[in-house]
């Protein structure tokens, strides 16, 4: 059975991303601490629909 992200989740993911971007935009450097933060807010979104997936009655 395959997978998929909704279209809301997309939209939450796109948003996280965004904001980490758009504080970003006017500095050359970016410290590894703020990346490492965006991505591990990337991680929690993807991981909540994970859970809603297992535990959706259908699995």
């Amino acid at each position: 059975m395959t997978e998929t992200l909704d279209s809301i989740k997309i939209d939450e993911l796109k948003a996280a991303i965004d904001r980490g971007l758009g504080s970003t935009k006017e500095r050359q450097l970016i410290a590894a601490s703020e990346v490492a933060d965006l991505l591990l807010d990337i991680r929690l979104l993807l991981a909540e629909d994970e859970a809603e997936l297992e535990s959706s009655p259908l699995n």
